[in-house]
């Protein structure tokens, strides 16, 4: 399982599965320098697997992993699955590096204030303040300057597009989406238009991260694609 971003193992923590669980460079592995290195970095953690689960930033790379063969099948909780033109490109790297400057300057609380606030999470006011605050000191404990790393070199901006990979791995995949994401349902559902063989599972009640939203949906959702794999081989 690979976390999202300011993320750490601990992320699954609430899942019903069993798994070895990855540290991203940056968030607790040391950073890298490109895209490629982190999918390296990533890949001798993981070793020989038949399953890879990714959410968000990881759900990016765990694609990544299968698109270079380093992995056989992923589950992707949240994935975008690259940029296409170079107009989007280069408004990503701009705000990757906006954000990546502000960490540095200001620090890892005043960034996850502001990092927490934009509307993707909005859903995230449901959740339990316990089990908020509980993920707000795991996150507090991240080194500002890894996080800025990992923007400039794993952030979407510096990752390949990846369509076309998932077009030609389509059994090998499964897509996973909260239901009340409205922005990563639509990316999802374009995917499985132009791929009608790709599976989608939507976990009900859930922003972007069901890891932390809807444990047992997500739970549920990862069980019944790792047995479609499973049934398949």
């Amino acid at each position: 399982m690979i976390h999202g971003f300011l993320g750490d193992a601990r992320s699954f923590d609430d899942l019903a599965i069993s798994a070895v669980r990855v540290a991203l460079p940056g968030h607790g592995s040391d950073p890298v320098g490109s895209w490629n290195e982190g999918l390296r970095a990533v890949a001798a953690q993981i070793g020989d697997v038949e399953i890879v689960v990714g959410y968000s930033l990881g759900a990016r790379v765990a694609l990544g992993l299968v698109a270079s063969a380093r992995a056989p099948r992923a589950i992707l909780i949240g994935v975008n699955p690259g940029l296409v033109s170079d107009e989007e490109r280069a408004a990503r790297l701009a705000s990757d590096q906006a954000w990546a400057s502000m960490v540095r300057r200001s620090g890892i609380a005043a960034f996850l204030d502001a990092w927490e606030a934009q509307p993707l999470f909005a859903t995230q006011a449901r959740v339990d303040p316990a089990r908020l605050a509980a993920r707000r000191a795991r996150r507090l404990r991240l080194d500002p300057e890894g996080i800025a790393r990992s923007l400039e070199t794993m952030g979407l901006a510096q990752m390949p597009d990846y369509h076309a990979a998932i077009a030609s791995n389509a059994s090998r995949l499964h897509l996973i989406a909260g239901a009340d994401d409205a922005r990563f349902v639509a990316i999802a559902r374009a995917l499985v238009a132009e791929c009608p063989a790709l599976p989608l599972d939507l976990v009900a009640d859930s922003g972007h991260d069901p890891i932390l939203e809807q444990p047992e949906g997500l739970s549920r959702a990862i069980t019944r694609a790792i047995t479609r794999f499973v049934t398949n081989v």
